[in-house]
């Protein structure tokens, strides 16, 4: 069976020369070059690690054990924390070259043009996906009682994906892009992608396949419609015809008012699954673990899966009011958004009804008040989204710093806190350690995330909706009063005090940096346990 592997990394290798040796322009020569290299290491790897793989393989179930596929999970968390310090650095530089324009250096590398799409991806899809990834591997282990099918394919799928994202980042660094929001790869590398993507997928279902739990828990629900869903997003919003199958630039399939129909059906759907099912996932599974309580409802569960995975697929045309789109077409996403409400705030609820019987560890359990706030977070989120669906509101706030607050509070109080929550959950179990290094260090990383994402957040709130204000006003005899100059004047306050709350953030992602380093280790602080005032003072 391990022959079998060779086939693949010797073809991947011949690809990567073919491409190089036939490039018409520099993209595609690099990542040639670059496929190939990454083929001959996974050579290397096979060839050190056969013995080692092989023989953990054939011990699972030898003598009634399960031997859990760990090691990759174990480089996930040590993948998740690397992205996640790169994405969010990233778009700190982003965020200051907005208030500083001068820090873009007037060079085609650093311009924020391209920087901006390698943060989005960087945050989105290397910190976001590897955690997805690490997760929905040690979930599906651990509730199917099963360890993880395949011998190599879970080893190609997490290091075929961190290869997608080396091409996708050097790529807008280069200035190739299809110019897509969240699908800026081009046709070759979207191509790699779902090579990788239905590996994940059959790694997944056949790990569910041979599981010894006769019952399928709710988050492997979840995990599995996110893995699904954004296959089918993906294939159809990249189908792309190449200008040269060995060059890098591709036209689209979709033209017109269908193009952007595609692509915000796409784009809204990689919020609902990438973004919201998949950490849902993790909240259903981490949550109740970290609390040491159940699931508060496990019916309601089941009603928020089926009703989110309905009709959030719906929502993407409100992402296009008062545009070519037909109105009907717009009227419908506005009415899924607002329906949407229901099923997310039944999550929301559930989430949060896990801890009862458990508030009190709150006090003394920042990793589970890392969880909490994410749920909360979650709930405003998707509160927010349904009401700036609704047409009026949407013409305040569309094309606004509005919708940036929106979607940073999101990204970073939802997906951002239940990804560090699994990420200090999985780090000393995966290291073999007791305990973190540090759950102080943990305490203010909480600290230092909460108030960099409330300053970032209520500073893009309160410029967003000056900004459309100042759109919108008319002097007497019917012309705009303020240029589009005075505006961006205007909102350039809000952009230090967004930059100095992302800041916060990078400052948070790199003390856990430093926290799961140490844990690696096997380093312990030495630390007083919380006490409450009551018990030090009868001590």
């Amino acid at each position: 069976m391990s022959g079998l592997v060779w086939l693949p990394v010797g073809g991947f290798a011949v690809l990567g020369l073919v491409l190089a040796a036939n490039a018409v322009d520099t993209a595609i020569y690099a990542h040639g070059l670059l496929l190939f290299v990454a083929s001959v290491l996974a050579g290397f790897a096979v060839l050190k690690k056969s013995e080692s793989v092989v023989a953990e393989h054939r011990s699972d179930g030898a003598d009634g054990t399960i031997v859990y596929n760990d090691s990759i999970i174990r480089l996930g968390v040590v993948a998740s924390t690397f992205w996640g310090v790169v994405g969010f650095t990233v778009g700190l530089v982003i965020a200051l070259q907005l208030a500083f324009p001068a820090l873009n250096f007037d060079l085609p590398w650093t311009n924020f043009g391209r920087l901006r799409p390698l943060h989005t991806s960087a945050v989105i899809f290397a910190f976001g996906g590897n955690v997805l990834l690490m997760t929905s591997f040690h979930v599906v282990q651990r509730t199917s009682q099963a360890r993880l099918a395949g011998m190599w394919s879970p080893w190609f799928v997490f290091w075929g994906y961190n290869l997608f994202i080396i091409m996708a980042a050097t790529g807008y660094v280069s200035g190739i892009t299809q110019g897509k929001e969240y699908a800026e790869p081009e046709w070759y590398v979207d191509l790699w992608l779902t090579i990788v993507w239905v590996t994940y997928l059959l790694v997944f279902l056949a790990t569910l396949w041979k599981r010894k739990e006769p019952h399928i828990y709710v988050a492997n629900w979840f995990y599995l419609a996110f893995i699904v869903t954004v296959a089918m997003l993906h294939l159809v919003n990249n189908a792309a015809v190449p200008v040269d199958f060995f060059g890098s630039k591709s036209y689209v399939v979709w033209a017109g008012v269908q193009d952007a129909l595609t692509q915000w059906w796409y784009g809204h759907n990689a919020v609902g699954f990438f973004l919201t099912a998949g950490f849902l996932g993790i909240m259903y599974y981490y949550v109740p673990k970290q609390a040491e309580r159940p699931v508060y409802s496990y019916r309601l569960s089941i009603v928020h899966f089926w009703s989110l995975i309905f009709l959030y697929i719906w929502a993407g045309p409100h992402h296009l009011h008062y545009t070519a789109l037909p109105d009907w077409s717009q009227t419908l996403g506005m009415t899924f958004s607002i329906m949407l409400w229901m099923p997310s705030w039944g999550g929301m609820i559930n989430g949060l009804m896990t801890l009862s019987g458990a508030w009190d560890k709150l006090r003394t359990d920042p990793i589970l008040r890392m969880m909490a706030i994410s749920v909360a977070f979650y709930g405003m989120s998707t509160f927010e989204g349904p009401l700036m669906s609704i047409k009026a509101v949407n013409s305040l706030s569309h094309y606004t710093d509005w919708t940036i607050g929106h979607v940073h509070s999101g990204a970073l109080g939802w997906v951002g806190m239940v990804s560090f929550g699994a990420i200090y959950f999985l780090a000393p179990k995966m290291f073999g350690r007791e305990k973190l290094y540090s759950l102080r260090l943990v305490s203010a990383h909480f600290w230092l995330a909460t108030l960099g994402i409330v300053l970032y957040a209520a500073a893009m709130w309160v410029s967003g909706i000056m900004q459309g204000l100042m759109w919108r006003a008319y002097d007497s005899l019917g012309f705009l009063e303020y240029s589009f100059a005075e505006t961006v004047e205007a909102m350039h306050p809000f952009y230090v005090i967004r930059a100095f709350g992302g800041g916060m953030f990078v400052v948070g992602s790199l003390l856990m940096a430093y926290n799961v380093w140490r844990t690696a280790r096997g380093d312990v602080r030495d630390e007083q346990p919380y006490m409450p005032a009551t018990q030090t003072a009868t001590a």
